[in-house]
């Protein structure tokens, strides 16, 4: 179920993209749909997200999202680069005006040293500009999703207000 935070959240984003008529698209990879699932709990939420894509594998933000395999293989799934290429892929495929791409470690293992669990890469933006952003979060699995796709609110409501 989702909590008061992550609804008071959305509903402030479906009210600011109704007001400015502007259209949401997500690609999640760690948040496996938490972010386009938190939008679409609001009553109308038709008339601001268009779609979300789940893109969980390396494959899928490959095939789905356009995600140059290069990218992958020099930067890593989990980067900005990798956040920023998903958030362009979204865009493309979804002509929508706002994207929010999500990618990172939630655990409990696949971290490393560099990036450790809990490093998660968000790209967000329009067809004029798309900003990354870096978050180190912490705690459970779950606990770390939830984090990510709060930021990934915030970023959003944020983005919309600019």
């Amino acid at each position: 179920m989702i909590d008061k935070i992550l609804l008071d959240l959305s509903q402030q984003i479906g009210d600011e993209s109704i007001a400015n008529k502007v259209r949401i698209s997500t690609a999640e990879s760690c948040t496996g749909g938490l972010v386009a699932s938190c939008l679409t709990s609001i009553e109308g939420a038709s008339n601001y997200f268009n779609c979300g894509f789940v893109s969980y594998s390396d494959e899928s933000k490959i095939q789905m999202l356009g995600v140059d395999y290069a990218i992958i293989n020099k930067f890593g799934a989990i980067s900005a680069e990798t956040a920023i290429a998903m958030a362009r892929g979204t865009l493309k495929k979804s002509g929508s005006e706002l994207v929010v791409a999500i990618t990172g470690i939630a655990g409990p293992s696949g971290g490393s040293i560099l990036k450790p669990i809990g490093t998660v890469y968000f790209g967000i933006g329009s067809i004029l500009k798309i900003d990354s952003y870096l978050y180190n979060f912490t705690g459970a699995r779950q606990t770390i999703r939830y984090q990510a796709c709060t930021k990934a609110l915030e970023l959003l409501l944020n983005a919309l207000r600019a």
